[in-house]
């Protein structure tokens, strides 16, 4: 009897630990069903690649190519059930709701409503009233997930070489609409003094080789925007003028929004001048130290692009930890106007 007497106690502990875990399964199977992730990667479904040119995502590219680690991005549209985020851009909706899923996933997945266009150059925003959208991912600065055309980050420079200057004002444009507010600001300043303008609304297009190259010729830049709106700031200044070594005149919103993105004294802004007569003669008349000092910026920064969408979309996975869970934008029209 004492050996028995010795089982029965490791018999009862085993039974007890069986009992426990089958009570552990049917309760635990009774619990609403969440995200169905099993893992730390993060899956990051882009329903259509912006402007259909898919590029490369072999391998883990956030990691890659921006050390963002435990994100999975793809546009295989067969993981939509277990995806944690999915990626709409607008250019590809903006035809009708139909073009997306009926519905959510899951209760944890998250819908992400993208455009770096302007609110005047984004159409059909009529009809999105719902729950769909829970983050934005745009260049102003009070969306969820803040991807601006470009930024200035610190850099160490002691001799700042600014290209040698045979024009005096050069203009790349390539949609050229006479309603627009910077053809009546172009007209009016051509007339007194000399712009040359280049790109496929001109007679002159460029090579994309061609580009900097072609504005690093000038000292001035027309870096005007398409459109006015808040923090709607794009590569016509980052890269165009920035990068191209001219320095920007800038249209689009006040000086004081580009100042919460670039130096005081690095461009030009139009509203500066009651007239166009009076900013040519500003830059006919300015001297040499006048110049140079608007290239000061380069001695502590640099210019760093944001271009690649495989990096925006790779921003979702940096951020998901700190975006709200339970948001949800019920006029996406509204906001993108009036926020």
């Amino acid at each position: 009897m004492a050996p028995v007497a010795k089982i029965w106690p490791c018999v009862s502990l085993l039974g007890l630990i069986l009992f426990w875990n089958v009570l552990f399964f049917f309760r635990l199977s009774d619990k609403p069903k969440e995200s169905p992730r099993h893992n730390t990667t993060l899956t990051i479904l882009i329903w259509s690649w912006p402007f259909g040119a898919v590029t490369d995502l072999t391998g883990d590219v956030c990691s890659r190519l921006y050390c963002i680690t435990g994100c999975q991005v793809t546009t295989d549209r067969s993981l939509f059930g277990q995806a944690d985020v999915v990626v709409f851009h607008h250019q590809e909706l903006q035809y009708g709701r139909h073009r997306l899923p009926p519905s959510k996933a899951h209760p944890g997945q998250k819908w992400v409503w993208v455009s770096l266009e302007s609110p005047s150059h984004t159409k059909a925003l009529e009809g999105w009233v719902g729950n769909e959208w829970n983050w934005v991912l745009s260049y102003r600065r009070d969306a969820d997930l803040f991807v601006p055309y470009g930024e200035l980050v610190p850099h160490s420079l002691d001799v700042v070489d600014i290209p040698e200057k045979t024009g005096l004002v050069s203009w790349v444009v390539s949609n050229y609409h006479h309603t627009q507010a910077r053809a009546a600001v172009y007209r009016n300043l051509s007339r007194h003094v000399r712009i040359d303008v280049f790109g496929e609304a001109s007679k002159r297009p460029l090579c994309p080789d061609c580009l900097l190259p072609t504005i690093a010729k000038y000292k001035f830049y027309l870096a005007f925007e398409n459109s006015i709106h808040r923090d709607y700031i794009t590569e016509k200044l980052w890269r165009n003028a920035f990068l191209g070594g001219s320095v920007p005149i800038v249209l689009g919103p006040s000086r004081t929004n580009y100042q919460q993105f670039i130096p005081a004294d690095s461009f030009i802004h139009v509203d500066d001048f009651k007239s166009a007569k009076e900013l040519a003669t500003f830059l006919t008349t300015m001297n040499e130290s006048h110049y140079r000092s608007f290239f000061a910026w380069k001695r502590s920064h640099a210019v760093r692009l944001h271009e690649d969408w495989r990096e925006r979309f790779c921003t979702i996975c940096r951020q998901y930890p700190h975006l709200p869970q339970k948001k949800v934008y019920l006029d996406l029209k509204r906001w993108f106007w009036d926020g």
